[in-house]
């Protein structure tokens, strides 16, 4: 996925700058074939090669910055995102896949999924951020994880399998806690979007190990994505992507249904 996320955003590169690949190549001194296979993830360049290519398309430093870092472990499969003290606003690989995936599977133990949260139950979450310090930090980052959103308007199909006690947990007082479900259950009769509660009383299961996200594609191999405080893993090998098939099934034996699911949302509302 490394090697997919850059050939893709070094074709954006070069085709920003209005000129043909082969023009590009020309100014570069390079031959056309160097710089087709370049953009098929294939390399065959030298840093220095890739930074000349970079400057040509007047790229901004924040994507100079990780192309180069992507350039340098295009070929490795697996990644571990490490962000420091605070993940970022928009966390741009997540994005990237979301965008085109043609189905998106999620696993919630303890929160609302964050692609159907509305923005007053977001907001104290975000205030509980250590990192947190300002109003504006708030506002900044709740308009990017509302602009997210987006990606639910069709095109794909979403399955959210949701822990009941996440529904019970009432994040923003009770308002806008029953705001919250109601919107949940508004979704859910959505044809692409697939709500499943496991209920508290199965008592012990496999998804209680952790939270995590599942996105297939057309032409793509599976990731599964997992996130924590100040990082995020993407894992591609056939064996992760067995174990949490896996996971998934068993959450499917003991979900309930998508009508169960929405009576027992429509209860606790009540």
């Amino acid at each position: 996925m490394r090697g997919r996320e850059f050939a893709a955003l070094v074709r954006a590169a070069v085709d920003s700058t209005g000129m043909s690949h082969r023009a590009v190549a020309e100014v570069l001194g390079w031959d056309p074939q160097k710089l087709s296979d370049l953009l098929a993830g294939k390399g065959g360049v030298t840093e220095v090669d890739f930074a000349r290519l970079l400057g040509l398309c007047r790229v901004t430093e924040e994507d100079f910055d990780h192309l180069m870092a992507l350039f340098k472990v295009s070929r490795e499969k697996g990644w571990w995102q490490f962000y420091g003290a605070d993940l970022p606003m928009q966390l741009r690989t997540l994005f990237e896949h979301e965008d085109v995936a043609k189905e998106i599977v999620s696993w919630h133990l303890s929160l609302v999924p964050g692609l159907l949260q509305l923005p007053d139950y977001m907001r104290p979450l975000i205030e509980q951020w250590p990192t947190i310090k300002k109003p504006e930090q708030v506002e900044q980052r709740l308009k990017v994880r509302v602009d997210r959103q987006r990606v639910l308007e069709g095109g794909r199909s979403f399955t959210f399998y949701v822990h009941e006690q996440a529904l019970r947990l009432p994040v923003g007082g009770e308002s806008v806690w029953r705001d919250q479900l109601h919107h949940l259950l508004r979704m859910s009769v959505r044809p692409y979007i697939h709500l499943r509660v496991v209920p508290t009383a199965i008592g012990a299961h496999p998804g209680t190990m952790g939270e995590f996200k599942m996105m297939k594609f057309h032409k793509l191999e599976p990731i599964v994505y997992l996130e924590t405080n100040n990082s995020c893993i993407f894992l591609e090998d056939k064996a992760t992507f067995a174990l949490y098939t896996s996971i998934l099934t068993a959450l499917d034996g003991v979900a309930l249904d998508e009508e169960q699911s929405r009576r027992l949302i429509t209860d606790i509302v009540s």
